[in-house]
């Protein structure tokens, strides 16, 4: 079947709005590790996916699943060891104060259910997020979808602060005056809720700030913001959906900037493409949470999905897939970065691990966003055999976010493709 055959299909299922990749879209049929393969046999070097965390297919999550299926796969109000087994496994890999976890089956309920708990918890409704993010799909969570909605909030519940970013500085400021202005811009949303009569539950945020296009965080940011939400009695939850899971060379992007959330919601990864995530929180508040709703999801944390979850926890301890990330997430960096001597459109080389972006600027001075030409960019390299996409207020930042197996082999072909790709672009800018 053509490609305009499926899209005809496709538009009239699905509707001609519903997103794809790239300008001629890809049939993907299959995949193995860090390759995707479509429909006429070529390969894909893929740099973008982060849901087959530990690689497409791998062989011990998959026999794990199928095991698992075949013998059991009810809801979790039956007693089963595999869910008790996975939730101790996972809770032991966080701060001692993260002690307790509700599953369930993607990144949006998670979030859901984080702000359920907060606004149980704190009596009020009001969340802080910042003006440049995307939280998931759900009712109460698209209230935060600043990315699709103009930088603001879409509620009265709802606040939105500048992200925290040293490219293109609050006020010009730098360094500890620069995280003082942005924690101070908490602050001034906390204030406007009770301007405004709304209490105040707490702030959600990416710790790394993925959405928001990976910037460079000033330090001592998140501990001063984070004192800001607690002292007016908030919650901090942190989504780790794409940050998690060693995905920054840590375990969790909490780490990076040591404050312990109050909340945290994990999603994409745990399952390498398998329907699983959860909440994992302070046990006080979990169980009040308990207490007072009757909580249960059919299909979150089934048999089969923690069978899975463990699996995954099994291939990042014996492919020491956390320390992969932290060492060849630098070797990309540092790539990138000798390719700005060579490159004009390269204006910002950032990121943690295996989570990298670089910002392409038509102007280093202005830093003027040159998100023409990252669209080309990312077009060229799929034509190549490279798939990566682009994020941020801008969408001029190259995002590269490859499965966890990506070796230096892997980075090399990488960057020798984007290097001879930004050269054309820049000798033939249109």
């Amino acid at each position: 079947m053509t490609t305009t055959d499926l899209l005809r299909r496709r538009a009239r299922l699905l509707g001609a709005r519903a997103p794809l990749f790239y300008d001629e879209p890809l049939h993907i049929v299959r995949g193995e590790g860090v390759w995707l393969y479509d429909a006429a046999g070529r390969r894909y070097l893929d740099c973008y996916n982060n849901v087959p965390h530990v690689g497409h297919c791998h062989p011990h999550v998959v026999a794990a699943l199928a095991r698992q299926a075949a013998t059991l796969n009810v809801h979790t109000r039956y007693l089963h060891e595999t869910i008790l087994e996975y939730g101790e496994r996972l809770t032991s890999r966080f701060a001692p104060s993260l002690s307790m976890v509700l599953f369930v089956c993607t990144g949006s309920e998670a979030n859901d259910q984080a702000l359920r708990i907060a606004r149980l918890h704190t009596g009020a409704t009001g969340i802080i997020c910042t003006n440049t993010t995307y939280h998931g799909n759900t009712t109460a969570v698209d209230e935060l979808a600043t990315l699709f909605h103009g930088g603001a909030g879409v509620a009265p519940h709802v606040r939105a602060v500048p992200f925290p970013d040293s490219y293109r500085p609050l006020g010009g400021l730098a360094g500890a005056a620069l995280a003082a202005a942005y924690a101070q811009e908490v602050r001034h949303a906390i204030e406007a809720f009770q301007a405004d009569g709304v209490g105040f539950a707490g702030m959600l945020v990416c710790p790394i700030f993925a959405n928001e296009g990976l910037p460079v965080v000033p330090p001592g940011f998140m501990e001063q913001a984070v004192r800001h939400v607690r002292e007016a009695g908030g919650l901090y939850i942190a989504d780790e959906v794409q940050a998690g899971f060693g995905r920054t060379g840590r375990m969790w992007g909490y780490e990076i900037d040591a404050v312990v959330p109050d909340i945290v919601t994990l999603g994409k990864p745990m399952g390498n493409g398998h329907p699983l995530a959860a909440v994992v929180t302070r046990a006080d508040l979990l169980e009040e949470f308990r207490a007072q709703v009757m909580y249960f999801n059919t299909f979150g944390g089934n048999p089969v999905s923690c069978a899975v979850g463990n699996a995954v926890l099994d291939v990042i301890d014996a492919e020491n897939l956390v320390d992969n990330a932290r060492v060849v997430g630098e070797y990309v960096r540092a790539g990138l970065r000798a390719m700005q001597d060579r490159h004009r459109l390269i204006g910002d080389v950032r990121g943690h691990g295996l989570w990298i972006g670089a910002e392409l600027v038509c102007d280093r001075e202005t830093r003027l966003p040159a998100a023409g030409e990252a669209h080309r960019t990312i077009n060229m390299m799929k034509d190549r055999g490279v798939l990566m996409g682009r994020i941020g207020p801008h969408d001029n930042v190259l995002k590269i976010r490859p499965p966890m197996p990506f070796s230096r082999g892997d980075a090399d072909l990488l960057l020798a493709t984007l290097d001879e790709v930004l050269g054309r672009i820049e000798r033939d800018p249109q």
